[in-house]
């Protein structure tokens, strides 16, 4: 194991809380096995292995990052996110394909959504033309993770969202009733009707968005009494 994985193993270990572990599994729905251990205290007790002398370099940044997807502990996928968001500025291009690995790997909205709203949009922003390939085919796959990716990752865009490509990928997922589906395109207009309230809107309208998708999208503009 990486050394810098092994001060993570020996930083967390201690930190164990049986009664935490269970109530986070039944809240993942039994995917994962858990430490127990909250954010807070995580970050805690790793900040000193976040400091910039400590942290794996670029080069052994995807190898420790697939290491941590191997361990079992749910916290230590959490470490990895937290990892790649504190060197998400200085990714290569080679990370787009590092992320569907690791967005189709011990797959849940816990990790996937980290990685779509942080580390892929993020790449996108630096690397568009690299990205155009990758969201296409991300947008066109079976795998519901991998489309969630591609409804989510303009969801901090603001006034940079791609206004015709969101709302062209949301309309082909429409007719997925998968949970994790509708909810990212709710997710996704509500962000977006923060922006452009009007565009969100008539979009939900024209295109006969209804239930958990139009309930989400419409939530914020209900909050402050815009509708």
């Amino acid at each position: 194991m990486h050394v810098w994985n092994n001060e993570v193993k020996e930083a967390l270990v201690p930190l164990r809380n049986s009664e935490n572990a269970a109530f986070m599994k039944a809240y993942m729905r039994d995917q994962y096995a858990f430490f127990g251990i909250q954010a807070g205290p995580r970050r805690e007790a790793l900040k000193p292995l976040f400091s910039k002398g400590k942290m794996p370099s670029l080069g052994e940044l995807s190898g420790v990052i697939d290491e941590l997807w191997t361990l079992p502990e749910r916290e230590y996928q959490l470490v990895a996110i937290d990892l790649l968001i504190k060197q998400k500025k200085v990714l290569p291009s080679s990370f787009f394909g590092h992320a569907e690995r690791w967005i189709t790997t011990k797959a849940w909205w816990d990790t996937v959504d980290m990685l779509a709203t942080h580390i892929v949009a993020s790449l996108f922003q630096r690397f568009p033309i690299e990205a155009a390939s990758f969201i296409q085919k991300w947008r066109e796959s079976d795998n519901i993770w991998l489309r969630r990716t591609a409804i989510l990752y303009q969801l901090k865009f603001k006034q940079n969202t791609d206004e015709a490509l969101l709302f062209d990928i949301i309309g082909e997922n429409l007719d997925d009733k998968e949970f994790f589906i509708q909810k990212a395109i709710g997710w996704s207009l509500r962000e977006y009707s923060k922006t452009k309230p009007a565009a969100v809107v008539q979009f939900i309208e024209s295109q006969k968005i209804d239930g958990l998708a139009k309930r989400e999208g419409l939530k914020w503009l209900k909050a402050k009494g815009k509708l």
